[in-house]
Formats: C-alpha cells, structure tokens, sequence
C-alpha cells in the first residue's frame, strides 16, 4: 500500500488555468473522497493521479516516489470508471483475468486469483456469462474485480455508481466500503454524490473551482464547516441561511434576523453589529412555545418516517424543518421553532468564513 501526495499540483489547457498550487496528503491506506460539483476539479486530479492527464506544475508522488512522467501501467494502480469499460466479447471470467494474462501470470495463478475476487464479490455464479447478461451492479462489480486482481497500491474510483438506480446505489455503497475494509488498500473516490461521501470516506476533500474548500471526516464536514459552501454542500436537506446582525442582549451575543432572536454560545467571535450569516440545519430545528424563530409554514413536504417543514420568516428569508411526521404541524398555520445555541453556525457574511469559537490562551 501507499501514501499518495500531492504537491502544489497545477493544471492548464493552454492559457485556461483549471486548478492551482494544490497540496494534499492521503494516508496509507485510507478512503479519501474528492467531492464537488460538476467543473471542481476532481476528476482532473484523479486523472492526473491515473497518469491520463499530463500535471502542468507540481508534483505527485506514491510511496514516496515521483510519479509525473511515470507511464500509467507503472504507477501500480487500479481504476474503475463510470460505464464499467468491459470488454463486451469477454466473458466474465476474461474480464476480471485480463490484466493477469497480459503479465503472463500462469493459469493456474490466474484462476486462483479470479476465483478469490468473485467469491468475495459474489460473482462466482457468473463467471461464465457476458456483460451483456449481467445487471448494472452485477457489471460495477466486475470492474472491481478487474481492478481486485491486480493487488495495485492505489485504487481509483471515477463516479463508479452515476450510472445505477437509487437503491442499487445504497447496496454498493455498502460493498465498495467493505471491499475497502478486506484489501485496506489506498484508495481515492470521485463523486459529486455527498451522500456517497459521507457514508464511505475516511477523509472527505471537498473542492470547488480547482481548489480545496475544506479537508477532514464526515463529522468534521458536517459538524464545523469551514465555509458557507461547505456547509450548503453537506446534508440534506441543505443547512437553511439567514442573514442578519450581531448585538449584545444583557452582555451576551445574539443574532438578530427576520423574526429571529437567537441567544448565541459566549465563546463565539463575533462582535456586536457585526454582518453575519446564520447557518441552521434543518434537523436541529424543533417546535417550541415562545421559540426563538417564528414563520408560517408554507409546505409540508412527506418524504416517509420524516417531514420537511417549509417556512416563511419573511419575503425574502425562508428555512426548512425536518422533523417526525406526527409533529401535528400543518400548512397554513403560524409555527414557532428552537435551536440550540450550540447548534448555530455563523459564518462573517462578506468572506463567508466560519466564524470560529475563541480559544483561551
């Protein structure tokens, strides 16, 4: 296994600049997530690391070494791409053994390799049919297979599930995690799928316009985003945002809002008439006598064990609830909310920067 490194790594197509002195680490054997929209970067980074895209500027290095000019098939890695790229005329068998017939590897080794893959992917009932005959999971996993037989130091994901149905998803998430788990190889995962990133990554590398928004594990995304973006990015529903002011009420801080009063935590930074912009998850929100935040509720929004509760603060600030479905809330009706304090994250509203608990010397 490897560590793979980035260092100010930059990338032009002639004189249009796609990303800049990027710098990242991703441990031996850890899952890292590149994570964004589309157009961030993230599948140039993992191309470059392939060997498939030239660097421009700086340097890559696995196990320590220099890999820029290194040719693709000696950079001893992995990779498994959105439409599978099986051979169509091969049987399954053939698919996954393919590379280990190019290393001239004996039959005998080859089939006890192809043979230890598809039991762990349960494919062995299926070596003998065709792609053709297979599902869109069934051939996702075969292109894990492919890659599970090389015993490459780094695997490389490209948006491997883009292409399945919303539950198959689920299921192969749960398989590729597992796969991680048996060969704890060093593996890097593209998705613009948060989702995906949250219930995989060890580390998530959230990047948008060819430069690193925010590193860390999903907790860390989700519980201390960096940025406003980072925290619009993360969950679902999107974290709501109001804008508004900080003033002091009897000594203390409080953000003030369209119809929002809201005690803040003391050890915050912010300072009184401060600009500021107030982050409140969705799932932090609860119905309270004499809340803090008080709206009409313009929708009820089903989606099975919970409901999204659309509101109205004013004209132009609205913010979603989730909450169980037997809340007894209606559409129509006034609705008065609370939060706690702990659970406000404010963000300055011209650099759009977290804004950081202060720390006692």
């Amino acid at each position: 296994m490897a560590e793979v490194a980035y260092h100010n790594i930059s990338k032009s197509y002639g004189s249009f600049e796609v990303m800049r002195d990027l710098s990242l680490s991703i441990h031996d054997g850890e899952f890292a997530v590149l994570l964004g929209a589309s157009g961030c970067g993230k599948t140039t980074l993992l191309r470059m690391t392939a060997g498939l895209e030239n660097i421009t500027g700086g340097d890559l290095t696995i196990d320590g070494q220099v890999m820029n000019e290194v040719h693709p098939r000696d950079r001893d890695i992995a990779m498994v791409f959105q439409n599978y790229a099986l051979y169509p005329t091969m049987k399954v068998f053939d698919n996954i053994a393919f590379s280990l017939e190019v290393k001239r590897l004996s039959k005998e080794e080859i089939k006890r390799k192809v043979n230890e893959a598809a039991a762990v992917l349960n494919l062995t009932d299926y070596l003998d049919r065709y792609p053709r005959e297979l599902s869109g999971g069934q051939r996702q996993r075969v292109a894990m297979g492919r890659a599970m037989v090389r015993d490459a130091k780094v695997f490389l994901f490209d948006e491997p599930l883009s292409n399945l149905d919303a539950k198959l998803r689920a299921h192969m998430r749960v398989e590729i995690r597992q796969l991680h788990e048996r060969l704890k190889a060093t593996t890097i995962y593209v998705t613009h799928d948060q989702i995906e990133a949250m219930t995989m990554a060890d580390k998530i590398v959230l990047m948008k316009g060819g430069k690193i928004e925010q590193v860390g594990t999903p907790d860390d995304l989700y519980d201390r985003p960096a940025t406003k973006f980072a925290a619009d990015f993360i969950g679902s529903p999107s974290m709501n945002f109001v804008e508004g002011e900080i003033y002091a009420q009897n000594g203390k801080p409080a953000f003030i809002g369209p119809h929002i009063n809201l005690p803040l935590d003391e050890s915050l930074a912010a300072e009184p008439g401060q600009r500021v912009i107030c982050g409140l998850r969705p799932s932090d929100l609860v119905t309270a006598e004499n809340g803090q935040i008080s709206g009409t509720v313009k929708l009820v929004e089903k989606t099975g064990a919970d409901v999204n509760i659309h509101v109205d603060l004013s004209d132009t600030a609205h913010l979603v609830a989730t909450m169980a479905r037997d809340n007894g809330v209606v559409a129509g009706g006034p609705i008065e909310l609370a939060i706690p304090s702990k659970a406000v994250h404010l963000f300055d509203a011209d650099s759009e920067i977290r804004i950081e608990a202060q720390t006692s010397d």
